[in-house]
């Protein structure tokens, strides 16, 4: 069985004290990569260096919308950078050793849950960071949070009125990004939501609360979607499912999605593992 978990914040402090046991269960439970996001310049640093210690590992760049207030030109300025010397460094590298280890811009998007920034500047520095997606052709992932954890409402609409002005951006030039513009992470909106992004060619993550006694409504959306549109994503170290529900997320912990998956589409958990493995290496291109 080969796992996929596109979403893990392996760099955080959680797992300072025994990252390289982490990894080597994540291994062992049939994982064969792992998406770090970044949340801030630092983090987005450190998710590259973490990714460049091990084959397996690849990183995501970008700055969360809670930490937008704290966002400077210098901040864009080097995050560009950031993903271009990586492009430059795969350009240079001939067809048998092609390895690039960005794959993404994220984690970034809005979030009017905490309201740590006012909603205008979320707004603008998620568009700045879609204009450098396309600029550098890599996918989104993105974050959304409504106020009060709701299933629909503001966040949702604004979010769905940038993505969908970025995508037809990207039609209009001919960029190939259009046909695989990214990920709405660790989705908790409601099937509308979800069915606006399925129009827009965005894949919808799915993470362990899927897995949680009371969210007959997560089971309800997933077995609408469709399966070729699905990443599994632990969001490790947090929300772990169930039955490690209460510790520490970690990579190894995926299949317990999958099996939730493979219940609710009456499939098995091995193909949910290769089909939403396939889905993550179309997406990110590796």
């Amino acid at each position: 069985m080969t796992l996929t978990d596109t979403h893990c914040h392996l760099d955080f402090g959680q797992f300072d004290s025994d990252r390289p046991e982490v990894l080597q269960r994540a291994w062992e439970a049939g994982l064969t990569r792992i998406l770090i996001p970044g949340i801030d310049l630092a983090s987005s640093r450190s998710a590259v260096k973490l990714a460049e210690s091990h084959p397996n590992l690849f990183a995501a760049i970008g700055v969360h919308p809670t930490e937008a207030s704290n966002v400077e030109r210098s901040t864009l300025d080097e995050l560009r950078k950031l993903a271009e010397s990586d492009d430059s460094r795969r350009r240079m590298q001939s067809r048998e050793t092609l390895h690039s280890k960005i794959k993404a811009i994220g984690e970034i998007g809005l979030d009017y849950y905490w309201d740590s920034a006012p909603h205008d500047v979320q707004q603008s520095v998620l568009k700045e960071q879609l204009n450098l997606a396309g600029a550098v052709g890599l996918p989104v992932v993105l974050h959304l949070r409504e106020a009060g954890d709701a299933p629909e409402g503001q966040c949702a609409s604004d979010l769905l009125t940038i993505l969908d002005e970025w995508v037809n951006r990207l039609q209009s030039s001919q960029n190939p990004l259009a046909e695989r513009p990214g990920v709405l992470h660790s989705f908790s909106g409601n099937l509308a939501t979800a069915r606006k992004a399925l129009q827009l060619n965005f894949y919808i993550g799915i993470t362990g609360p899927l897995t949680y006694k009371n969210a007959e409504s997560k089971r309800q959306l997933v077995k609408a979607l469709p399966l070729d549109r699905i990443l599994i994503e632990t969001d490790a170290p947090y929300l772990a499912p169930v039955p490690q529900r209460g510790r520490r997320n970690e990579p190894a912990f995926a299949r317990h999605i999958a099996d939730k998956i493979a219940e609710i589409h009456s499939k098995n958990t091995e193909e949910i593992a290769a089909i939403t493995t396939a889905n993550a290496a179309r997406l990110f291109a590796w």
